[in-house]
């Protein structure tokens, strides 16, 4: 995140924390922060503008998100104004989730993140012998994968 030069350090401690305490309405538990979904923060006296990367352009959560951020930031005595955009630049990826949320989304949700030139593992057993059984999954950024080991379906985030 990036901060204006006008910003205490305080409030660009707020805000940070703020924005780790909204999660993804998919994953509770799974902050936007942690999903890589904040690109930007400008903070300018009692103003905040963040820019936020969807994970696709026609993701259905995305005014429930802004909604989200919009209120938890509104919410600091310090704000008086917050400003969400999603931005087209950069392209949301998996590399953008953090190891952390990586965990948590396997262990409670049963899905896999994907990494560029490693072999995708089972959430269930950590195998990586996921074979691919559709690419379309609930959302277009998930397919559906099966593990050859222990035989559970995962959706896995590309």
């Amino acid at each position: 995140m990036s901060a204006h030069l006008e910003a205490t350090p305080t409030l660009n401690s707020e805000v940070g924390e703020a924005l780790r305490r909204v999660d993804d309405p998919e994953y509770p538990g799974v902050s936007i922060v942690d999903l890589g979904l904040v690109a930007a923060v400008r903070i300018d006296g009692r103003c905040v503008e963040v820019d936020l990367i969807p994970t696709f352009s026609g993701c259905p959560a995305l005014a429930m998100i802004a909604a989200d951020v919009s209120s938890a930031l509104g919410q600091l005595e310090s704000v008086d104004d917050v400003e969400v955009r999603f931005v087209a630049t950069p392209v949301w990826s998996p590399a953008r989730i953090t190891p952390a949320a990586r965990r948590t989304m396997a262990e409670h949700f049963t899905v896999a993140v994907s990494s560029i030139g490693r072999p995708t593992r089972c959430p269930r057993c950590r195998a990586t012998a996921l074979v691919e059984e559709s690419m379309f999954g609930p959302v277009r950024c998930r397919s559906i994968h099966r593990c050859r080991t222990c035989g559970e379906r995962v959706e896995v985030i590309r």
